[in-house]
């Protein structure tokens, strides 16, 4: 039998398999399909410390192999998902990670310590950088450097480990990557949604109602498997959690191999809300046939 417990810098999990942030709504609603607690964590929904509606409709479109979606981050207050949310994960025995998100620095910093009081099943907080930053219109934090320090800095009153997700869309993504680490990140989680769009021939018009989208699913997993290598590549030390694409066991151990120690599912489960369930049992007969007895033996040895 194959070992499956890993770590993400200080954070143990029990299997290597999550969910996405974003692609479960707040946790609780995917218990009807599986037990959360099997799971290595859930990854909720980003919120902001105060609510926020997103974008105008239509939101989600399917692509040939994935979707785009202009969601725009829909959601509650922290304070509500921690009273009316968190507990039914937690009575479900979810390992649970909060995403968090801000349009400036200060939303940051608001976010995290409204989580600060959170129970210990809240492991560790996503820092997703990957958003809009109104301070410098002109990129998301995660394009720069400097904004996505003085983001992950903000944050440091959290009380717990804290997991920066990045954007494949970035020029340098290991320069991100290691300017995250130096705020006080301690891992990343690579990547968020490719920018995207669909037009309708016969309408003559964007499909979504924001015009402009992330891409997610299949067609971009090379992209998110390119980023987790890269990043491997120029620090072997940092912890890596790889997004993008997961839709088998096989997709997993191509994500460890390129240097990540756990992996989040997303869009396939608008498909199949039993995707990281089957996902993660796949993942095991791969690594039984495999010979495979613990996951170091996998993590980065895609560089050896």
């Amino acid at each position: 039998m194959t070992d499956l417990v890993t770590r993400v810098g200080s954070v143990r999990l029990k299997v290597p398999v999550l969910t996405a942030s974003g692609t479960v709504g707040h946790g609780a609603e995917f218990g009807r399909y599986l037990r959360l607690g099997e799971l290595g964590a859930i990854v909720v929904k980003s919120m902001k410390a105060t609510p926020f509606g997103g974008n105008p409709a239509p939101r989600v479109h399917p692509t040939p192999a994935g979707m785009i979606n202009s969601v725009g981050l829909q959601g509650p207050a922290v304070s509500h998902w921690l009273e009316h949310d968190l507990p039914a994960l937690k009575t479900a025995g979810a390992t649970v990670v909060a995403s968090i998100w801000g349009n400036t620095v200060d939303e940051y910093r608001q976010a995290a310590e409204a989580l600060s009081a959170a129970p210990a099943c809240v492991v560790a907080v996503e820092v997703n950088v990957s958003c809009p930053n109104l301070e410098d219109r002109s990129r998301m934090f995660s394009h720069s450097a400097q904004a996505t320090s003085e983001a992950v800095e903000a944050t440091s009153r959290c009380g717990r480990p804290r997991w920066a997700k990045l954007s494949p869309n970035a020029p340098d993504i290991a320069e991100i990557a290691a300017a995250a680490q130096s705020a006080g990140a301690e891992a990343v989680v690579l990547t968020n949604t490719l920018l995207a769009m669909v037009i309708d021939p016969e309408t003559r018009r964007p499909v979504l109602g924001a015009k402009r989208g992330g891409l997610s699913g299949a067609a971009m997993r090379p992209v998110a498997v390119r980023a987790v290598y890269d990043v491997h590549e120029a620090d072997p030390e940092l912890p890596i959690v790889g997004v993008g694409g997961v839709g088998a066991g096989v997709d997993v151990a191509e994500f460890l191999l390129a240097g990540a120690s756990a992996v989040e599912v997303g869009t396939a489960t608008f498909a199949d809300p039993r995707a990281p369930r089957r996902i993660l049992d796949e993942f095991r007969q791969w690594c039984e046939r495999h010979g495979v007895t613990q996951l170091a033996e996998l993590i980065g040895a895609g560089h050896r």
